[in-house]
């Protein structure tokens, strides 16, 4: 979970109401297949498969037959669609920095904005680089008790407290409003639901959540691990929602002019609580943000150092020269991802959808048949990688997320993923990569 928890999704429900909480279900039956059926096989088979260490490495053991392929495109999509991602978490600090901070902190005449996305990833790089995984990791922890927190704080406020009215009185103004905002349905067409829904596939393709079951430290721990995680989810996702939904009804009952929905928790956080408290809120929309974009850098400086210099430039380099090199990556996506969020019209939760569906696309059904089905094979990944990947960006570049055959847009991940599944399927079929058909084991 990213600043979309905190800013995207507060956002959408700000706008659309009840009906934008099928993403969180759709992302919350995702997230607990993703661990019942991905986690323990993945773990399993990482250690079986020479203990990779990234998912390109993985891909490489699995398939030997098609490595150098396979680590070549997967390391690539990796590093296209995470520049994308990170860019994301840059436009939510961005945006925290004009809304909350607006002329206190200056850099050399730039806006508000503009230092805010300097400033976030200054902070970000700074431990990631030093840190590595581990810091990641233990920030992560952190950030996340943070994040629930101000998730559970917020909405009971914004409904419970002064100008709140309670749940009848946010319902009764909603209602006189738009009483399709309280309607999980009404309004909410098939293919709109459809494509709210379908935002849980993604989560099998996402290499900085995969990558983390690949390090677990024991196949044991999975389903503690699990029932934590989803635990968290379930209480995050209720709080997100929540404060999307009733921070509508604050504002119309208290005459807010919100101009910009997803900015609803930033604006609330400064409006009901002593500034200690907004503080503290606004180190949970921080720790939102770095937490994702810290696992990302490292994931896709890892793909650089392992599949790309050390496989084509430095096959010998020293343990420290791959340190080195690491370091040097997680800046340079990093810069790449900050010239992407320069746009201060950019929205927090388009950039995510995009990238998601990308890595939902491309690795999701990899990953899910290369575990469960055993005759697929490194020609049908690659085929399935390319096919994915592609599928997203043409409907994307098309449009058709936006609207399609003169009706609603349909979520790039759905054709992304059905058609990455269709080509790893057929090609596998019909090449004959003998020497890779094994036996998947539990």
């Amino acid at each position: 979970m990213s600043g979309w928890l905190l800013l995207g999704l507060p956002g959408a429900m700000f706008v659309s109401g009840l009906g934008s909480a099928w993403i969180g279900i759709g992302l919350l039956v995702g997230a607990f297949f993703n661990w019942t059926l991905v986690a323990p096989r993945l773990r399993e088979q990482t250690v079986h498969y020479g203990n990779a260490i990234t998912i390109p490495e993985f891909l490489a053991n699995r398939f030997p037959t098609r490595a150098m392929s396979l680590r070549t495109v997967s390391a690539i999509v990796i590093v296209v669609f995470f520049a994308v991602y990170t860019a994301s978490g840059l436009v939510a600090g961005g945006k925290l920095f004009e809304s909350a901070f607006a002329g206190v902190i200056n850099i050399g005449g730039l806006s508000d904005y503009a230092t805010g996305v300097i400033i976030t990833l200054a902070v970000v790089l700074a431990y990631t680089v030093v840190g590595g995984f581990l810091a990641v990791s233990m920030t992560d922890f952190v950030q996340g008790c943070i994040m629930m927190l101000a998730l559970v704080i917020m909405p009971a406020v914004v409904l419970f407290g002064e100008g709140g009215g309670g749940f009848s009185q946010a319902s009764q103004t909603l209602n006189e409003v738009d009483p399709t905002l309280l309607s999980w349905t009404e309004g909410l067409t098939f293919i709109g639901w459809l494509s709210a829904v379908t935002w849980g596939l993604g989560y099998f393709g996402q290499p900085h959540i995969i990558v983390r079951f690949m390090a677990i430290r024991t196949l044991k721990d999975v389903p503690i691990a699990r029932n934590i995680g989803m635990s968290w989810m379930l209480i995050s996702l209720i709080g997100a929602i929540s404060l999307g939904i009733f921070g509508r009804a604050y504002a119309i009952r208290n005459g807010m002019d919100v101009e910009d929905p997803e900015t609803i928790f930033i604006i609330l956080a400064d409006l009901l609580f002593h500034p200690l408290i907004t503080g503290f809120l606004y180190a949970a929309l921080l720790a939102a943000i770095m937490s994702t974009i810290s696992s990302q850098l490292l994931v896709s400086s890892s793909s650089l150092t392992e599949d790309f210099y050390r496989l084509f430039l430095r096959k010998e380099a020293t343990d420290k020269e791959t340190v080195a090199v690491g370091r040097l990556s997680v800046v340079l996506v990093g810069l790449v991802a900050a010239f992407i969020a320069s746009d201060p019209n950019s929205q927090v939760l388009g950039l995510v959808s995009n990238a998601w569906a990308g890595f939902g696309a491309a690795f999701g059904p990899l990953i899910i048949l290369s575990l469960m089905w055993s005759r697929t094979n490194g020609a049908g990944a690659i085929a399935g990688m390319i096919v994915g990947a592609v599928t997203v960006m043409v409907w994307i570049s098309l449009g058709w997320n936006g609207s399609f055959l003169g009706g609603p847009g349909v979520y790039e991940i759905i054709p992304g993923f059905i058609a990455s599944f269709i080509a790893i399927m057929v090609v596998s079929s019909v090449t004959a990569d003998a020497g890779e058909y094994r036996a998947i084991e539990r």
